[in-house]
């Protein structure tokens, strides 16, 4: 790929993943929208002045829109994963947060009649969570919520929250906490 194509596929994904329009980053970073929509369509030949410009107006450095990103394949095989389990409470952590991922995906299994307490994340988590198979009763700051299979939940995870399997059969969950800052 030429490095104004790397450039420009920067510039979109950046742009796009900080919610701005091209009129929203011209002005900050004084580059004009023809000019930024030439350099994402990579047939614009821009100065360093003009990356750095960008670069500053996008709140980012300089090299993020010079650096070709590598398309990578990863298959997470569920036997691989290192399982902690707690009484009949068994996590399997798919994705943990980098720097790059603001987020972990985990399976939950539950054992019948299985409980288990979260103190609560930090302040800037929210948990996703979606029953696969069985049923979860979730216990959020005191509120009981019934979820069956295919049913999701969202919350803030900062504060204690509770899971029950109250069923007579293991459930299944997927669950994503997401830090939001």
């Amino acid at each position: 790929m030429e490095i104004n194509e790397v450039i420009g596929a920067n510039l979109k994904w950046l742009r796009e993943k900080k919610n701005l329009s091209l009129g929203q980053l011209s002005e900050l970073s004084g580059i004009s929208k023809v000019m930024l929509s030439q350099i994402e369509k990579g047939t614009g030949n821009p100065t360093i002045n003009t990356i750095w410009k960008i670069a500053n107006g996008l709140q980012v450095s300089y090299s993020s829109l010079l650096e070709q990103h590598e398309q990578s394949v990863e298959i997470i095989k569920k036997k691989d994963i290192a399982v902690q389990d707690d009484e009949g409470y068994r996590i399997y952590c798919y994705y943990p947060t980098t720097p790059n991922r603001t987020f972990e995906m985990y399976q939950i299994e539950m054992e019948p009649g299985c409980c288990h307490e979260s103190i609560g994340h930090s302040e800037i988590s929210q948990e996703y969570i979606m029953v696969a198979d069985g049923a979860l009763t979730m216990d959020i700051s005191g509120s009981e919520y019934e979820l069956r299979k295919d049913d999701a939940i969202v919350f803030d995870a900062s504060g204690k929250h509770i899971y029950y399997n109250r069923a007579n059969k293991k459930n299944r969950l997927f669950l994503i906490i997401y830090y939001t800052a």
